[in-house]
């Protein structure tokens, strides 16, 4: 009578693992270092990877186009170029890498300005670390964040305004681009960006104004036209 067969096994580094997730990387802007150092040993204590710091405009610049992070921390309150005028260079030059403001204002019309700047959240200074872990989480997951105390405030002031209102003036330049009928890449020699940039920004217009498809989105732009 013959042995039953033994079951065959699988060597050892044939067994499917699992696949690590990539850690989103961080830039850190505020002109105070000692602000800086605690935001970095929260962000480090929940696994997340600081990549750069800058202490103004032009630091934030340079690190942003050499290190290409994912998403900056930005002061809002920052000496020279503030904050709110910085998201808006990094919106028009580096389109996909992600905004969140951080201050210590608790101002309505200070967020209005940060969105329609190209922000993709605002957070209080004294937000717990759990609020500002999720806050990186939902903004890199291409959604909006505010801190709890705004959110309801920031829900009312946009349902009275007009989807439009959500763009900042170089979505609005390619918006009407498109209502003409030019291609991502006649819009980056019209404009001098690159076609990628312009790619993200066609992607950041559909996210905002809750669009799916191309055509819907050149049907929106052509009803929607500056004259």
């Amino acid at each position: 009578m013959s042995a039953p067969d033994t079951p065959a096994r699988l060597p050892a580094d044939s067994v499917a693992q699992p696949v690590a997730q990539p850690v989103a990387r961080l830039l850190l802007v505020d002109d105070h270092p000692l602000v800086r150092d605690g935001l970095r040993m929260r962000l480090e204590a929940a696994d997340l990877s600081v990549v750069g710091e800058a202490g103004n405009a032009d630091e934030a610049l340079a690190l942003a186009e050499s290190l290409e992070p994912d998403l900056a921390l930005m002061d809002v309150g920052m000496n020279g170029m503030n904050g709110i005028a910085l998201a808006g260079v990094f919106h028009e030059r580096f389109p996909g890498i992600r905004v969140l403001m951080l201050s210590m204002h608790d101002n309505v019309e200070y967020v209005t300005q940060a969105v329609r700047a190209g922000a993709s959240g605002y957070l209080l200074k004294d937000s717990p670390a759990s609020e500002i872990v999720r806050a990186i989480g939902a903004v890199l997951a291409g959604h909006t964040f505010f801190s709890e105390g705004l959110a309801a405030r920031m829900i009312h002031a946009s349902a009275a305004a007009s989807p439009l209102d959500r763009l900042t003036p170089r979505e609005r330049d390619i918006l009407d681009a498109l209502a003409e009928g030019l291609s991502s890449k006649q819009i980056a020699q019209q404009t001098g960006l690159s076609v990628r940039t312009v790619e993200t920004h066609r992607l950041n217009l559909k996210r905002k104004l809750d669009i799916e498809g191309q055509a819907e989105l050149i049907k929106f732009a052509v009803e929607h036209r500056r004259r």
